[in-house]
């Protein structure tokens, strides 16, 4: 929450028509005080918050230019600009502004779980060193998430990052059975539940089921991706070589089946290695190669 008292106090003495040094005299501090207080340079002292509330005949929340509604609009300002430099890569603007949030609201869950994946470099690939030198305050946010918020999605992550502890620590069998106990399982999906909603002779069970079909072959399209990228041994043109070879067997495996729209997978795929062959600084020549086949 972003603080204004210092404008509060003096739209408050204005309107009492008083001065600054009746003010002062009326709290017992010194005139440069009460300036100091209008002019944003430091804070009435929390003692003199209700004596000062009295004073002007408004509530302490009022005095601290306290609103929800308000709050609720930085919040979302917040998470816009997160987003934003996320979206573009930028991780220190991202962790930037998350730990100007969390000083700003301590107490919002979705703050808490933004600032502690910030801390860790996302939800992929992280540095255990990196998630040991901010365990302790990890493990607080964990607990305060899983024992007051109801969210379930940010229960999930939390629950998430504390078998990022687990492993980070060398218990990565904890971390395996805390997973596997608290997580859901390709059965406990949204769109698996959303699919055993309605009876299967239906046009909805259909079109859910289809949906479902999509999501799961993006899923494993994502995943052959990262196959042939980290887990084969090779050079950047061999790696793409085997690529090349995948999206002519989905073309071959979509001429022989009949499956709907299989250039838009075949599409999905190369670009998701071409991504991959740019970051890398590859060849133009082998990304142009993977941009073709996407046409």
């Amino acid at each position: 929450m972003n603080i204004q008292m210092g404008e509060t106090i003096k739209r408050l003495r204005n309107q009492k028509n008083i001065t600054q040094e009746e003010l002062a005299v009326a709290m017992n501090v010194s005139a440069a005080a009460v300036s100091k207080w209008e002019t944003g340079i430091t804070l009435p002292d929390i003692s003199l918050l209700p004596q000062l509330a009295y004073y002007f005949k408004v509530s302490i929340d009022e005095l601290m230019n306290y609103s929800e509604s308000k709050m609720e609009q930085d919040i979302l300002a917040f998470w816009k600009k997160h987003t934003a430099a996320m979206e573009s890569f930028c991780l220190v603007e991202a962790l930037q502004l998350s730990t100007a949030a969390i000083r700003q609201f301590p107490n919002d869950y979705r703050v808490m779980i933004i600032y502690a994946w910030d801390l860790i470099g996302g939800c992929a690939d992280n540095d255990t060193t990196q998630i040991l030198k901010y365990e302790k305050e990890l493990e607080k946010i964990c607990e305060r998430i899983l024992s007051g918020c109801r969210d379930i999605s940010i229960r999930l992550d939390a629950l998430t990052i504390k078998g990022k502890l687990l492993h980070a620590a060398g218990k990565t069998e904890e971390a395996k059975t805390l997973y596997y106990n608290e997580l859901p399982d390709m059965y406990r999906t949204a769109g698996q539940k959303c699919e055993q909603l309605f009876p299967k002779d239906s046009a909805e069970f259909a079109a859910q089921l289809h949906q479902n079909m999509k999501d799961l072959a993006l899923f494993f399209l994502n995943k052959k991706s990262k196959d042939i990228w980290f887990c084969s041994e090779g050079s950047l043109a061999e790696k793409t070589n085997a690529a090349l070879t995948f999206c002519r067997a989905l073309k071959d495996f979509g001429d022989t089946t009949g499956v709907a729209d299989i250039q838009a997978y075949i599409s999905y795929f190369a670009d998701d290695f071409a991504s991959k062959l740019t970051a890398n600084s590859a060849k133009a020549s082998l990304i142009a190669i993977m941009q073709d086949v996407m046409k």
